[in-house]
């Protein structure tokens, strides 16, 4: 029976092979906007609401973005107790980080009223990734919904297996392709990019972006076109704005005292005395003497303006972003006296603390970065729990930024959304270079603590990651620097470029433009615009200085450890893996794995670990002392013979089994013992066997003869 009172609407593309269908009017609908994204077997509902009133405690725009994922979308009843979702996972946490960046600049700054994206994932077909989905979907919901929003954003994801560019490639494809590119952006610009690459050129980067444009212009005049058919009208809304007498009288108090101290600024750089008057402060010049400015213009201006203090530091953050922004663009000098393409002074260290695995300290300026690497087996590998299609992962980085690192105080209350977004973007900078698990059997896991923060603590992460990485002996491929890149855009379309950028440069400019790689190419990428977008131009000019700035940052690096070590770090684990055949794991393994806890014990290993992967075994043996593993790795190679197989003059660590008048059984391999005859006990005549072993004793012994019809073994000592 159909129901006449539910009025659905729908709207469908096709943008490479994927095949976007969005509904509306049919659920949720008490949400000012609300769309069900379906793409094969994916499907996400993302609902827009805003707040009645604006909030009058806040010197932001409060727009806020959750990603909830639900297990049953992949058939799945979550692992542990309580049985139901619980904390973000760490893909919806970074899918909340890839919704909000595109969206934010888009809205009007001085909106107070909160603005909450909710995208609920209710299907997924482990085949398409869904995240592009969720911003689509998010787009959509706001422009068919009454939110002031003025222009809808698209993306698309885009990837290259050989010489062909795929748009929106599936998990399969993704694996093939050594480019992965999320992209969003208006009809005329770029927003967000989200990148990762095995050493991608400049200019693939580039063509991958400028493609994907091409499909997100298709997406945005789709969305046009259903809200023209199903959208709302647009709310009025009271919207947070300093009145032009404020402003004006801010102005009046501050502005030839800032101007004053910028020119202070130019003045320095001009004699080259910056750095000296740099560690003079402790955020740098600049942000500590404007402080003292700021204070005593709020203590003037409220008595007069009693109970809108908010107002007259948003006033004054805006004089000194105006300033600010005029000194670089006119005189091409930066707050702390660089010019555009300046990096900040480095200081590299690596083995600082012996008892770790491998340790690198990097600063740059008034940043700091300490990472430190654990390396373990293969089983300590993370598992993850969510609705990706990926179930462990053996290289891990984790980024802590504490309140010291900026002279701040605040709980202490797990990873911020902002610390795994850091972590997960230095982690994709080095996955690359990580060496395969055959090469190097390891389970890693990178620590990054930003000890002092002042602009661009992610890229000093992956530097301090590389640098740890090496001091430790991990063989990796190449190593990886990476940087931080602003803008200042002026509206005659004027701009420069800015490398290695400092906090300030961030919170006033319009860009932060992160780029990591090796001296071969990028390997990963991550652009936020605080503008309305930029278009290739910009890009082009940005990539060029990001590169020339990682190489130098490359070359102080390599002064500091060339090369990774020779030998891997002496207190690490030591760990060898090796392949047996599949159809012998049972007899390594041995009934209720008896064969498996004897080497075990027998050695005194750590850990051993037998898996069955791509049609062969893989045994993993861990342990401190290299002797050992050898030791137990020949036993379980000696398990994989039969009689047939052992020749004259081989050696095993046998075990004795049986004791008779006329010599001893030693068990040299699981189910084959061999006879050491009372004659070669002993470099001399012997009466009695047991006055020179006893059942459990391990001896050397080498096999003298095999009789080919009995397939007896006979031994001899191999130690005397």
């Amino acid at each position: 029976m159909k129901n006449n009172f539910i009025k659905e609407e729908n709207c469908d593309i096709s943008i490479g092979g994927s095949h976007m269908v969005f509904s509306t009017g049919k659920i949720a609908n008490q949400a000012n906007g609300a769309v069900l994204v379906k793409c094969g077997g994916n499907g996400v509902l993302v609902t827009a609401v805003m707040g009645e009133k604006p909030r009058t405690d806040m010197d932001f725009f409060p727009l806020f973005v959750d990603v909830e994922e639900r297990m049953y979308a992949a058939g799945k009843i979550p692992g542990g107790f309580f049985k139901r979702e619980g904390k973000s996972s760490e893909k919806a946490t970074l899918i909340c980080r890839l919704t909000d960046r595109p969206l934010r600049p888009i809205f009007d700054n001085s909106i107070r009223n909160e603005i909450q994206i909710i995208a609920t994932v209710l299907s997924v077909d482990q085949i398409n990734p869904y995240d592009v989905l969720v911003i689509n979907g998010a787009s959509m919901a706001l422009v068919i919904s009454d939110i002031p929003f003025p222009e809808p954003i698209g993306a698309v994801r885009i990837g290259k297996v050989g010489d062909e560019w795929i748009i929106n490639p599936t998990y399969n494809e993704l694996e093939e392709s050594k480019i992965d590119i999320l992209i969003a952006g208006t009809e005329s610009s770029i927003i967000m990019v989200e990148a990762n690459a095995d050493e991608a050129e400049e200019e693939v980067v580039l063509e991958a972006i400028e493609r994907a444009h091409e499909e997100i212009k298709k997406i945005i005049q789709m969305q046009k076109d259903f809200g023209k058919k199903v959208g709302k009208p647009k709310k009025e809304i009271e919207k947070f704005e300093v009145s032009q007498e404020m402003h004006d009288k801010v102005r009046t108090l501050g502005y030839d005292r800032m101007k004053a101290l910028l020119e202070k600024v130019v003045d320095y750089a001009e004699k080259e005395e910056r750095e000296t008057l740099l560690d003079q402060t402790k955020k740098g010049f600049l942000q500590d003497e404007l402080k003292p400015i700021n204070n005593d213009i709020i203590t003037q201006l409220k008595e007069e303006y009693p109970e809108q203090e908010e107002y007259i530091k948003v006033s004054l953050k805006e004089l000194e972003k105006e300033l600010v922004r005029e000194t670089i663009a006119d005189k091409k000098i930066r707050p702390d006296g660089r010019k555009p393409e300046d990096i900040r002074r480095i200081h590299c260290e690596v083995g600082l603390f012996p008892e770790t695995h491998g340790s690198g300290l990097f600063i740059r300026g008034k940043t700091q970065a300490l990472t430190i690497l654990a390396l373990g087996s293969i089983r300590e590998a993370q598992r993850i729990d969510s609705l990706g299609v990926e179930e462990f992962k053996r290289y891990m980085h984790h980024y802590n930024f504490p309140p010291f690192s900026t002279g701040e105080v605040w709980p202490l209350r797990g990873p911020k959304r902002r610390e795994i977004g850091h972590g997960a973007l230095g982690e994709r900078a080095l996955k690359p270079m990580i060496p395969d698990e055959e090469q190097f059997p390891y389970s890693l896991r990178l620590v990054s603590e930003i000890l002092e923060s002042n602009g661009s603590s992610s890229m000093a992460s992956v530097c301090g990651c590389t640098l740890a990485l090496m001091d430790a002996g991990v063989p990796i491929k190449n190593p990886v620097s990476g940087i931080a890149m602003g803008l200042i855009k002026r509206e005659n379309d004027d701009f420069v470029v800015l490398s290695d950028i400092q906090g300030i440069e961030d919170f006033y400019g319009d860009m932060d433009f992160k780029v990591a790689g090796t001296k071969n190419g990028i390997t990963a990428l991550q652009m936020d615009i605080k503008i309305k977008g930029i278009d290739m131009h910009i890009l082009r000019q940005a990539l060029k200085h990001a590169k020339k700035g990682r190489l130098y940052i490359l070359d102080s690096m390599l002064a500091t450890i060339p090369k990774p070590r020779e030998s891997l770090s002496e207190t690490a684990p030591k760990i060898v893996s090796f392949k047996i055949p599949k159809d012998k794991i049972g007899e390594v393994i041995g009934p209720g794995g008896k064969n498996i806890k004897k080497v075990k014990e027998e050695f005194d290993l750590e850990e051993i670990e037998i898996t069955d992967a791509d049609g062969q075994g893989m045994v993993s043996i861990v342990a401190y002392d290299k002797e050992r593993i050898d030791n137990a790795m020949a036993m379980i190679k000696a398990m994989l013979k039969g009689v047939e197989d052992i020749k004259e003059g081989e050696e095993f660590m046998g075990t004795v089994v049986g004791i008779t008048n006329y010599g001893a059984f030693i068990n040299i391999i699981p189910s084959i013992d061999g006879l050491l005859h009372i004659s070669k006990i002993a470099d001399k005549r012997i009466k009695n066997v047991e006055d020179y072993l006893k059942m459990g004793d391990k001896i050397l012994v080498r096999v003298s003869n095999i009789d080919q019809k009995t397939k007896k073994i006979g031994l001899e000592r191999a130690d005397i």
